[in-house]
Parts: structure tokens; C-alpha cells; sequence
């Protein structure tokens, strides 16, 4: 198993999944099988919704999805104190960011929210969502969405100061 997905099209990244699953079955790696069991069922969930193959985006989607989910997870079982879950959650989120892209850095987020802000002539607060429009599609599975909006709304938030 590698450590991040290379680009490519979505079957590469499904066979890689597959793929893992079964050397993950071999080696009675029961954290990483359950994980990508659990992958591979949502992903096939999502196919039958859409009645089709999932696009790269989309099946990106399901990732990050998946490990939005698991870090509500961890969080929930830390504040009940079940250690035991926080680990097993993490070790499964770990398998699952394997099949993501590389993340952004803040410094390239920050290049690529200046450039938003700029094309679409934000002037502060009330413009977040024209801007977030603007940035998701670029960073899609390659930042967390919330701390996009984080660090957006903090942009708009020094234009409207300096103004």
C-alpha cells in the first residue's frame, strides 16, 4: 500500500481500494479491511444512487465523506471517554487518507483563496459564499472544508478591516 493516491481516474483509485482490500484480507489486517470494506460499500452505495460510475470528484467526495464522518466519530468517543473507539476510529481514518490527494499547504490555500477574493471582487464578509463557490472545486479532497472557510471568511474578514 502506498502512502498518498497518485491522480488518475476514478477505477484506478476503486481497484487500488479493491486491491488493498484483498492483501488486507491476506495479512489479517482486520482495521485496515474493515475500513475499506466499509469504503468500498459507501462508494457502491453512491453508484446506485447516481446510477452510474463515479468521477474522480465524486468518488473524492466519498472520501472525504468518510472521513469527515470518522473525525465527528473520534471527537464524540473522546468526550465519552471511549479510548478504546478513538483508536480504532483513527486507525481507520489513517487507512482511508491514503486514497486521498496530497493535502494543500496553508501557504498554497492561501494563494488559491487571494485568487478567489480577486476574481470574484469580494469586498468582505457578505461576499464568503461567491468566494467558497469559487475555491472548493480547486481544492476538493485536497483540504478540509471547513478549515477553507475558516481561513476565507478570515481573508474577508482583514479586506473589510482595511477598507
Amino acid at each position: 500500500m502506498g502512502n498518498q493516491a497518485k491522480p488518475g481516474d476514478a477505477s484506478s483509485l476503486k481497484e487500488k481500494i479493491d486491491q488493498d482490500a484483498k492483501e488486507a484480507l491476506k495479512r489479517k489486517d482486520s482495521v485496515s479491511l474493515n475500513a475499506l470494506r466499509m469504503l468500498r460499500s459507501e462508494i457502491r452505495y453512491k453508484e446506485i444512487e447516481k446510477g452510474s460510475e463515479l468521477s474522480k470528484d465524486e468518488l473524492l467526495g466519498v472520501l472525504s465523506s468518510s472521513i469527515k464522518r470518522r473525525k465527528d466519530s473520534i471527537q464524540q468517543f473522546e468526550k465519552g471517554g471511549r479510548d478504546d473507539l478513538v483508536s480504532l476510529e483513527k486507525a481507520e481514518l489513517d487507512v482511508i487518507l491514503r486514497y486521498m490527494p496530497r493535502q494543500l499547504t496553508e501557504e498554497e490555500l492561501t494563494q488559491i483563496i487571494n485568487q478567489a477574493i480577486e476574481e470574484t471582487q469580494a469586498e468582505g464578509p457578505s461576499d464568503l459564499g461567491k468566494v467558497m463557490k469559487q475555491v472548493m472545486p480547486k481544492v476538493r479532497g485536497r483540504a478540509d472544508g471547513k478549515k477553507v472557510n475558516q481561513m476565507v471568511s478570515a481573508c474577508l474578514q482583514s479586506i473589510s478591516k482595511s477598507e
